[in-house]
Protein backbone atom coordinates (compact mmCIF):
# COMPACT_ATOMS: atom_id res chain seq x y z
CA UNK A 1 0.00 0.00 0.00
CA UNK A 2 1.00 3.47 -0.50
CA UNK A 3 1.94 5.89 1.79
CA UNK A 4 -1.54 7.43 1.69
CA UNK A 5 -3.79 6.29 4.55
CA UNK A 6 -7.36 5.15 4.08
CA UNK A 7 -7.84 8.27 5.91
CA UNK A 8 -6.12 10.61 2.93
CA UNK A 9 -7.89 8.20 0.48
CA UNK A 10 -11.26 9.18 2.05
CA UNK A 11 -10.56 13.01 1.52
CA UNK A 12 -9.00 12.62 -1.95
CA UNK A 13 -12.03 10.54 -3.33
CA UNK A 14 -14.87 12.57 -1.39
CA UNK A 15 -16.52 12.41 -5.05
CA UNK A 16 -16.34 8.87 -5.10
CA UNK A 17 -17.95 7.66 -1.79
CA UNK A 18 -21.12 9.90 -2.81
CA UNK A 19 -21.17 8.06 -5.68
CA UNK A 20 -20.87 4.48 -4.28
CA UNK A 21 -17.15 3.88 -6.13
CA UNK A 22 -15.71 3.89 -3.00
CA UNK A 23 -17.37 2.09 0.28
CA UNK A 24 -16.21 1.55 3.64
CA UNK A 25 -16.76 -1.41 5.57
CA UNK A 26 -18.26 -1.51 8.74
CA UNK A 27 -15.69 -1.23 11.18
CA UNK A 28 -15.85 -4.93 12.49
CA UNK A 29 -12.72 -6.69 11.19
CA UNK A 30 -9.14 -6.61 13.27
CA UNK A 31 -6.07 -7.32 12.12
CA UNK A 32 -4.54 -10.52 12.67
CA UNK A 33 -1.48 -10.44 9.86
CA UNK A 34 2.04 -9.21 10.52
CA UNK A 35 0.63 -6.18 8.31
CA UNK A 36 -1.90 -3.93 8.79
CA UNK A 37 -1.09 -2.17 5.54
CA UNK A 38 -2.19 -3.80 2.48
CA UNK A 39 -4.10 -3.23 -0.80
CA UNK A 40 -4.38 -5.11 -3.85
CA UNK A 41 -6.99 -5.94 -6.51
CA UNK A 42 -9.92 -8.16 -5.20
CA UNK A 43 -10.39 -11.66 -6.07
CA UNK A 44 -13.33 -12.98 -3.90
CA UNK A 45 -14.63 -16.62 -2.71
CA UNK A 46 -18.18 -17.38 -0.34
CA UNK A 47 -18.08 -20.55 1.33
CA UNK A 48 -19.48 -21.80 4.88
CA UNK A 49 -17.83 -23.29 7.51
CA UNK A 50 -15.76 -25.13 4.63
CA UNK A 51 -11.95 -23.74 3.67
CA UNK A 52 -10.93 -26.37 0.87
CA UNK A 53 -11.58 -23.60 -1.41
CA UNK A 54 -9.86 -21.32 0.35
CA UNK A 55 -6.55 -23.61 0.43
CA UNK A 56 -6.90 -23.89 -2.81
CA UNK A 57 -7.04 -20.54 -4.32
CA UNK A 58 -3.72 -19.27 -1.51
CA UNK A 59 -1.86 -22.19 -3.48
CA UNK A 60 -2.12 -20.29 -6.48
CA UNK A 61 -0.01 -17.09 -7.62
CA UNK A 62 -1.36 -14.14 -5.54
CA UNK A 63 0.07 -11.93 -8.10
CA UNK A 64 -0.58 -8.74 -5.02
CA UNK A 65 -4.08 -9.50 -4.58
CA UNK A 66 -6.83 -9.65 -1.83
CA UNK A 67 -8.97 -12.68 -1.07
CA UNK A 68 -11.86 -11.62 -0.09
CA UNK A 69 -13.81 -14.46 2.15
CA UNK A 70 -17.25 -14.39 2.63
CA UNK A 71 -17.63 -16.85 5.35
CA UNK A 72 -21.38 -15.99 6.19
CA UNK A 73 -20.21 -13.98 9.18
CA UNK A 74 -19.87 -18.19 11.21
CA UNK A 75 -18.44 -18.00 14.54
CA UNK A 76 -18.61 -21.90 14.78
CA UNK A 77 -14.86 -22.48 12.93
CA UNK A 78 -12.04 -20.96 12.13
CA UNK A 79 -11.51 -20.44 7.67
CA UNK A 80 -7.86 -19.17 7.77
CA UNK A 81 -5.16 -20.40 10.41
CA UNK A 82 -1.51 -20.11 10.35
CA UNK A 83 -0.48 -22.62 7.90
CA UNK A 84 -2.55 -20.95 5.12
CA UNK A 85 -1.46 -17.13 6.11
CA UNK A 86 1.67 -18.51 5.67
CA UNK A 87 1.08 -20.20 2.31
CA UNK A 88 -0.80 -16.78 0.87
CA UNK A 89 2.30 -14.91 2.01
CA UNK A 90 4.57 -17.76 -0.34
CA UNK A 91 2.39 -17.21 -2.92
CA UNK A 92 2.28 -13.13 -3.11
CA UNK A 93 -1.12 -12.37 -1.66
CA UNK A 94 -0.91 -8.97 -0.35
CA UNK A 95 -3.86 -9.76 2.28
CA UNK A 96 -7.01 -11.61 2.93
CA UNK A 97 -10.46 -10.35 4.37
CA UNK A 98 -12.62 -13.29 6.28
CA UNK A 99 -16.20 -12.01 6.80
CA UNK A 100 -15.80 -14.98 9.64
CA UNK A 101 -13.08 -16.38 11.83
CA UNK A 102 -9.41 -16.94 11.84
CA UNK A 103 -7.19 -19.17 14.29
CA UNK A 104 -3.67 -19.42 15.20
CA UNK A 105 -3.18 -15.58 16.41
CA UNK A 106 0.54 -15.80 16.69
CA UNK A 107 1.49 -17.59 13.67
CA UNK A 108 -1.01 -14.92 11.49
CA UNK A 109 0.98 -12.39 13.49
CA UNK A 110 4.31 -13.46 12.53
CA UNK A 111 3.29 -13.67 8.89
CA UNK A 112 3.98 -10.83 6.48
CA UNK A 113 0.69 -10.42 4.85
CA UNK A 114 -2.62 -8.22 5.96
CA UNK A 115 -4.91 -10.41 7.78
CA UNK A 116 -8.34 -9.16 8.70
CA UNK A 117 -11.30 -11.25 9.95
CA UNK A 118 -14.34 -10.68 12.29
CA UNK A 119 -12.88 -12.44 15.21
CA UNK A 120 -10.87 -15.86 16.43
CA UNK A 121 -12.08 -19.33 16.92
CA UNK A 122 -9.72 -22.50 17.91
CA UNK A 123 -12.12 -25.12 15.68
CA UNK A 124 -10.80 -25.64 11.84
CA UNK A 125 -13.74 -26.25 9.22
CA UNK A 126 -14.92 -29.24 7.16
CA UNK A 127 -13.42 -29.62 4.21
CA UNK A 128 -15.63 -30.62 1.08
CA UNK A 129 -14.81 -28.23 -1.76
CA UNK A 130 -17.56 -26.37 -1.73
CA UNK A 131 -18.48 -22.68 -2.31
CA UNK A 132 -18.54 -20.35 -4.74
CA UNK A 133 -15.12 -18.85 -6.55
CA UNK A 134 -15.21 -15.07 -8.62
CA UNK A 135 -18.80 -14.09 -7.52
CA UNK A 136 -19.85 -10.51 -6.15
CA UNK A 137 -20.18 -10.72 -2.38
CA UNK A 138 -22.46 -8.08 0.22
CA UNK A 139 -21.53 -8.03 3.70
CA UNK A 140 -20.57 -5.30 5.93
CA UNK A 141 -22.84 -2.68 4.45
CA UNK A 142 -20.65 -3.02 1.05
CA UNK A 143 -20.87 -4.78 -2.26
CA UNK A 144 -17.39 -6.11 -3.63
CA UNK A 145 -17.09 -7.64 -6.28
CA UNK A 146 -13.57 -9.35 -8.34
CA UNK A 147 -11.12 -6.65 -9.41
CA UNK A 148 -12.66 -4.43 -6.35
CA UNK A 149 -9.84 -2.91 -5.21
CA UNK A 150 -9.27 -3.44 -1.24
CA UNK A 151 -7.35 -0.76 0.73
CA UNK A 152 -7.28 -1.72 4.57
CA UNK A 153 -5.15 0.34 7.31
CA UNK A 154 -5.54 0.75 11.20
CA UNK A 155 -8.26 3.07 10.64
CA UNK A 156 -10.24 0.77 8.36
CA UNK A 157 -10.88 -1.15 5.01
CA UNK A 158 -12.19 0.38 1.88
CA UNK A 159 -13.40 -1.25 -0.90
CA UNK A 160 -12.95 0.95 -4.94
CA UNK A 161 -14.56 0.41 -7.92
CA UNK A 162 -11.13 -0.24 -9.59
CA UNK A 163 -7.72 1.10 -8.30
CA UNK A 164 -7.52 4.77 -6.81
CA UNK A 165 -4.96 7.30 -8.07
CA UNK A 166 -3.51 8.58 -4.89
CA UNK A 167 -5.37 11.71 -4.87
Amino acid sequence: MSSLTTCDLCDAHEDRLQQGTLQILQPDYPSYGGRSRFAGPVFTLKVFEDNALVRSLLEQPGLGRVLVVDGGASHRCALVGGNLADLAARQGWAGVLVHGCVRDRLELEATDIGIRALGLHPRKSVKRGQGEVGVALHFAGVRIRPGDWLYADEDGILIAAGQLPPG
